[in-house]
């Protein structure tokens, strides 16, 4: 099955930019959030994005345009049903994707495939809250989408070989490489990366080096393009920490649980680059 046309669930930061290399690439995109500032929030964040490709020279103005030109927006969830392909980029909850897939799976046509960009929770059991679990799956992007090359696809239990074949080949269309991963907490990413950054946390809270030192370390020794701190920053802390439990009760594994520390930051507000100060401090 050919991909033509693309609906979105979220226009946050994994939902946006979702939206906005889906458009770059000439595909018709509805996205949905719940309220008009959501959108306004995602619309505005893209178009600084996209402006920056222009003020290097990677875009012109006209080109960013008609990328805007290819996405509607919509508080409905019925204007997205109809579409090849649905990704839901909501919070990561299990019950609440459940349900968005229940209410997509009752509106959209019977060849639609509905795909969560999850990174930790299952394919399997979300899709299951649909009649068609053969037409679900993870398509896991990676922060920021536009930008990032990698796309994690991720079968259930249920999961046709074409839905599969279509998604993949649909990534590749975007300029993506996809990688096919059998359904396990975390992927293969999220699983190295969470049990790296929580031993980092501990490193500082034991006082091995500040987190400035470890970042530094980390780039320079280890080759990293940015340091784990800096990575926890542009993930957000809260949802390192709901990722770190979640993979702590599927693994049972302690090197998947999160520093205190972490969810005290939580508590203080302190979600990294999205609430302007994290372990570091950003401008708004």
């Amino acid at each position: 099955m050919d991909i033509r046309n693309v609906s979105v669930v979220g226009a946050g930061l994994m939902g946006m930019g979702i939206t906005q290399v889906c458009a770059q690439y000439g595909y018709p995109v509805r996205v949905r959030d719940l309220t008009e500032e959501l959108l306004d929030r995602g619309f505005a964040r893209s178009r600084q994005n996209l402006q920056q490709l222009v003020s290097r020279g990677k875009m012109t103005a006209e080109e960013v345009e008609q990328v805007f030109a290819r996405i509607t927006r919509t508080t409905r969830l019925e204007d997205v049903a109809h579409a090849d392909l649905i990704i839901e980029a909501i919070t990561e909850d299990t019950q609440a994707k459940r349900e968005l897939f229940a209410d997509l799976d009752r509106m959209a046509p019977e060849h639609t495939i509905i795909a969560t960009n999850t990174s930790i929770l299952s394919p399997t059991e979300i899709g299951a809250a649909t009649a068609r679990p053969d037409r679900t799956l993870g398509l896991h992007f990676f922060n920021p989408a536009p930008i990032m090359k990698l796309v994690e696809v991720v079968p259930g239990q249920l999961t046709s070989p074409e839905t599969v074949e279509t998604c993949r080949a649909f990534c590749q269309t975007l300029g993506k490489t996809p990688i096919v991963v059998k359904e396990a907490p975390g992927g293969v990413v999220s699983r190295i990366l969470v049990a790296m950054r929580n031993e980092a946390v501990d490193c500082f809270a034991e006082g091995v080096a500040s987190f400035e030192d470890i970042d530094t370390a980390m780039k320079l020794g280890a080759g990293f393009p940015m340091g784990p701190f800096e990575l926890i920053d542009l993930v957000g802390i809260d949802l390192h920490v709901t990722n770190s439990e979640s993979m702590m009760r599927e693994m049972g594994n302690p090197k998947y649980r999160p520093h205190p520390l972490l969810r005290k930051m939580v508590r203080a507000g302190l979600y990294g680059r999205k609430s302007g100060r994290g372990f570091y401090r950003y401008d708004k």
